[in-house]
């Protein structure tokens, strides 16, 4: 359990922070750029489900469900893998990933096929959305750079479900856009 009772502690002061294995890492650290990204992927998804809550239980209660899982991937990723005992760290599992896999069918079903490409925007849910798949991408990107990194491991499984982020993110735009209906759709070369 997390307990915060004293939200500054002034070890920040000399630019570093602590990872969760209490090593300290300057704060522009990969690592540390890459769960700071998660953390602003999980805002602007807050934001996204500002405009779904109303309109759509079920894919805010699958936005909520994303948020909780992009905590566990940010706390898989504050604890590198520099001690060997990982009982009771937190990690991504399989079945986070198959769940989101699931859910990008599930919205998906609803959606006629796409016959170009979508450009961001539409309704303030899926705008906010688009704009969360794109962050979520530069975490992606940022994670697999740590992964390659030797001595900086990152979870397959952290991995897959942040690939398969963007993807749900990407189809849940749509589908907050009215179904599809509402999707601004790029027209090549339309303003030459």
């Amino acid at each position: 359990m997390v307990v915060l009772n004293k939200i500054y502690t002034r070890t920040g002061d000399d630019g570093t922070t602590a990872l969760g294995s209490g090593r300290r890492v300057a704060k522009y650290d990969l690592r540390v750029e890459a769960y700071g990204t998660l953390d602003e992927t999980n805002a602007v998804i807050g934001l996204a489900r500002l405009h779904a809550r109303a309109s759509d239980p079920t894919l805010d209660a699958m936005l909520a469900r994303i948020q909780n899982d992009l905590f566990d991937l940010g706390a898989d990723l504050c604890f590198p893998d520099e001690t060997k005992d990982v009982r009771g760290r937190l990690q991504v599992s399989d079945a986070q990933v198959a769940r989101l896999e699931g859910e990008i069918d599930e919205l998906n079903r609803a959606l006629e096929p796409l016959r170009s490409f979508v450009l961001p925007g539409g309704t303030p849910a899926a705008s906010f959305l688009h704009l969360a798949r794109t962050v979520s991408r530069r975490a992606e990107r940022l994670m697999v750079a740590l992964a390659l990194r030797p001595g900086e491991p990152v979870g397959d499984a952290t991995l897959r479900y942040i690939n398969r982020l963007s993807d749900f993110l990407f189809v849940a735009a749509r589908y907050a856009n009215g179904k599809g209906k509402s999707d601004v759709m790029w027209v090549p070369g339309k303003n030459r």
